[in-house]
Parts: structure tokens; sequence; C-alpha cells
């Protein structure tokens, strides 16, 4: 079989696929503009940037490039903070945090940052998106019972929606929930588009509902034109650059994960500067156009694979796809009506609101603090701040846990050549006038200094004049084991200097064991007086315990 009729299968495969998800991704795109408090072209002109630039420019096959919930709801949070409730100028501010963020993606592909989305911690990311599913679905129940709320923080927003109760229109919330049912149960017939036929059935009862008071989403303005964004004053660059810088790392977070995911399931390689660089163009040109910050998206990127998607050509296919559509049926699309946009939003963000996502972290006690953290900041503080709050926090856990010395003593395990911790296998044995320490945590500028400052005391306790059993056997030579320690730096460094003289002022030898190369490469150009390098050139405990030289040197 030719190569092009091979090629022929996956280009209609392509197609099929590109056709199947543009019914999802229009309806989406508008939805996500009411989110960021921006008119419905802002999310339309978002999808053409992300589709066309990705699928010219990115690697992944399966990727989907355009508005997300998250960004939207950043963008909102950000544009109320500096542009107030002037919708001029908000929109402004939003088409130029979209470009700087593009500037931000290009700027970190340029210097080659590809693995920058793992600042991130995995509970961060899950507590995160909990915590702005929750945000985002209470935000968009003023839509849903069509009212308009004064209030945008989360805890206000409730208290005000309860408190105003008896003005929620009933029409509007009836549609609203009508869609959300609808959603729900057509997702369990995978073959049936089930956003698509709720925007039908929207649209096909519009006319009914707007007379009963129900809002439609109104006229939808797309202009190809654009114009340079005002550039912000002198003081307001700098933090308008940590927005943009915030709003790239989240955008590159969700969109990595996303890539990689598929990338794993497929085995295939994952190109992370070359998708920083597709991601900064089309946030470049979605804001040169005045649209939202884009990035791919697990729910259309997951649509897209399930659709048959083959190749970049689905993406493609799709953006033809919504330009005929916009083209042709701009006025059916402006008749959806808002309570069914807002099911849509609730729907797509409901996936992320299962609390199953944190079981693993209960079941194995590890970082339950760091995802519960997430959650309270991103509710309590705000999409943004919250986001960045909990990174700081896991940032601050880690340093703590790699911060609190934890210092082994090692014994023989029976006649093996085998070192354990004693404390943990009482059948080990001590060597006489031997103590072999063994820092469990990386050596850094953190915990050099009390790690060392433990082992002294660990000396001190043994050699004590008034234990008899110790005075029987006084430490004469320590083997310190620095195997999970892959570098050191100059506070480490020091510190291990300090140590080696505190031993040689009391005639107690230091041997170092199990170093990596460039850990002994640096103490070699240290070339520190008490550690010669006779004490450097012993691969296992059991060479500088034994003190053969012949078979524990390095060369």
């Amino acid at each position: 079989m030719s190569e092009a009729a091979a090629a022929a299968p996956s280009r209609s495969a392509d197609l099929l696929a590109g056709l199947s998800i543009a019914g999802l991704l229009l309806p989406e795109a508008v939805a996500y503009s009411s989110i960021a408090g921006l008119p419905p072209q802002a999310g339309v002109m978002a999808l053409f940037a992300g589709l066309v630039c990705y699928g010219a420019i990115g690697r992944s096959r399966y990727a989907i490039v355009s508005a997300t919930s998250s960004s939207a709801a950043v963008l909102a949070e950000a544009s109320v903070a500096i542009g107030g409730g002037d919708p001029l100028l908000r929109a402004a501010f939003a088409a130029l945090l979209v470009l700087m963020t593009g500037a931000c993606f290009l700027l970190a592909g340029a210097a080659r940052l590809g693995g920058i989305s793992n600042v991130i911690a995995k509970p961060v990311l899950r507590g995160y998106a909990f915590g702005l599913a929750l945000v985002i679905a209470v935000k968009q129940w003023p839509n849903l019972v069509g009212l308009s709320a004064k209030q945008s923080s989360l805890l206000p927003l409730i208290v005000e929606l309860l408190r105003r109760v008896r003005e929620w229109h009933w029409p509007s919330f009836g549609c609203g929930i009508a869609a959300l049912l609808l959603l729900f149960l057509l997702e369990r017939l995978r073959r049936l588009p089930g956003t698509l036929l709720v925007i039908v059935a929207g649209i096909a009862g519009s006319s009914w509902l707007a007379v009963h008071g129900v809002a439609l989403t109104g006229v939808i303005r797309l202009a190809l034109s654009w114009a340079a964004p005002a550039l912000p004053d002198r003081a307001q660059w700098l933090p308008d650059l940590e927005l943009a810088a915030a709003l790239m790392l989240i955008l590159y977070a969700e969109s990595y994960s996303s890539i990689r995911s598929f990338a794993l399931k497929h085995g295939e390689a994952v190109a992370a500067n070359r998708d920083l660089a597709a991601l900064g163009v089309a946030n470049v040109v979605s804001g040169l156009f005045h649209g939202m910050p884009v990035g791919a998206g697990y729910s259309a990127s997951s649509a897209n694979e399930a659709a048959g998607a083959q190749s970049r050509l689905a993406g493609l296919t799709a953006a033809a796809t919504v330009l005929v559509l916009v083209l042709t049926c701009l006025p059916w699309i402006e008749r959806i009506p808002v309570p069914v946009l807002a099911a849509i939003v609730i729907h797509a963000v409901s996936k992320s609101l299962s609390l199953d996502v944190f079981a693993p972290y209960l079941k194995w006690r590890r970082d339950r603090l760091v995802a519960l953290a997430a959650v309270v900041a991103v509710i309590a503080l705000g999409v943004l701040n919250g986001l960045l709050v909990a990174i700081g926090f896991s940032l601050a856990m880690l340093l703590r846990t790699l911060a609190t010395p934890r210092l082994s003593v090692l014994g023989r395990l029976a006649d093996s050549h085998d070192f354990v911790d004693i404390a943990r296998h009482p059948q080990a044995l001590p060597l006489a006038g031997t103590m072999i320490l063994r820092p469990e945590e990386p050596l850094f500028f953190a915990n050099a200094e009390p790690m060392l400052a433990l082992a002294r005391a660990r000396v001190l306790a043994q050699n004590d004049a008034r234990r008899p059993a110790a005075a029987a056997t006084p430490v004469t030579r320590v083997i310190l084991s620095l195997e999970e320690s892959p570098d050191l730096d100059s506070s480490a460094l020091e510190a291990l200097a300090d140590f080696a003289d505190w031993l040689q002022a009391r005639n107690i030898e230091l041997r170092v064991a199990r170093l990596k190369e460039a850990v002994r490469q640096l103490l070699m150009l240290a070339a520190l007086p008490q550690l010669p390098a006779a004490a450097l050139d012993y691969w296992s405990v059991e060479d500088a315990a034994s003190g053969s030289e012949a078979s524990g040197k390095a060369g």
C-alpha cells in the first residue's frame, strides 16, 4: 500500500473529528467569555487563534487549544482589579494582558524552560482545580437564575444569592436546571453530542423563553481589524508583568498536563519548548484581536481524541468548521439562552468537583495539607492569589521537609556487606570505634548546619566518658555517607569543612563514602585540607569501613 493510500484513512478520521468537536467548542467559547466578563466575540476570536496557531506550530496530535475556564476566571479577576466596572477599560486591559501572556510564553520557549510547569505540584493543581471549579460554578449561578449580582468574591456572592432568593427569575432557573439535567443525562450516551443537542434545544425554544424574560446571548460582533493595545503606565508595568507571568504559568501547567497525558497514553514524545512557542504565538494573536487567553484544556482535547483524531489536522478542520458555523449560523448562536450557557459551564467544571481526586493523598498520608491549602486559598483569596499562595505553601512545605535534619546511624547487617539504619534494624551492629552517619536529605544551605550539628551530637554522645559502654569503644573514625546529596552548594561545603575541622581537633578521622561524581569533583576542586583526596575515594560504606584503599579508590 502506498503512503498516500495509508494516509487517506488518517485524514478522513481527522476531518470527522474536527467536524465533531466544532459544535462543542463554539458554544463553550461563548460561555467562557461570560466567565471572563467579556463579550462573546472574545471567546470566538480566542478559539480561532488557538486552533489555527497550535495546529500550525504545536506538536501534540490531540491537544485542542482554546479558551479555558481557569484562564477565563483568572482574566476576570485581574481585569476587575485593574479596570473596575468600566467595560471598555476592562476589555482593553484584558487584551494587553493576553498579549503579555503570549510574550511570556515566547520568552520561556526561547529560554528552553519547558519544565517550568513542574513548579506546580500535582496536589496543588488538583486542589486548585477543585477550588476553581467551585468558584466558577457558584459565579455562574446568577446567570442561571437571571440575577445581576453585586458581589464577585465567592462567600459574599453565596450570601447575596441566598439573601435575594425571592428575586430569582424562575423561568431562567427552570431553563438552566433543565439544560443541566439534560447534559448530565446525555453524557452517559457517548455517541450523542450532548452539548450540541442542548444548544439546539435552547435555540429552538429561545423565542418562547425570551417572551418569558429569559436573556439570550445577544449580538456577537466579529471583526478582523485589530489595533495595538495602549501601553500601561510606568508604575503599572511590573504588576502587569506579574499577572501575565502568573497567567502563563497557570495556562502552561494545565496545557502541559493535558498534552503529557495523551503523549504517555499513546507512547509519543513531548516537545515542551515547541509547545511553549506555539502557545505564545496563539496568545499573541488572540490578544491582537481582543480575544481571551488560550491553552490546551483536558476536556476539549479528550473530546478530540474520543472523536478519532490522528493528527493536528483535526484542530485545523475544527477551525474551518467553526468559521463556517460563524458565517452561516451566527444569528442562531446569538439566540442561545444565557442560562443554557451557564449550564454548559457548570457541567464542564463539574468533572473537577469530585472528592475522589483527594483519596490518594488521604490514603498515602502525603500532601494532604498542600491539596487542602490550595482549595482554601482559591476560595478565600481568589483564583489568582489563591494559586500563588498554594504554590508558595507547597514550596514552603518542601523546604520544611528538606530543612528538618534526619540523620541515620548505620550498622552492619549480620555478616553481610550491607549497612542499614540501626534504629529500624536492631539486629544491625555498629562497628567498634567507627560511627557511620547518613543524612537522609540532600545537604544544602537550609539543612547543612543543623544536619552536621546533629552529627556532632551523635559523636559526643558516643564518646561521653560517663557512659561505661561508650568509654570502652570511643569513636576514632566517622564515615559520612553522602549518597542522598547529588550536589553541594557553598553553604553545605563550608558546613562540611567546619565538621571536618571539629573532628580533626578531636583526633577523629573523617571518611566520605558514596559520593556522586559531581560532588567528588567539587570537593577535589575545593581542596579542603581536612578532606584529602584519600578521604573521598570510597565508593561504598563497606570500602570506607574496611579501609581497603586498593578496592575503594576511584582510580
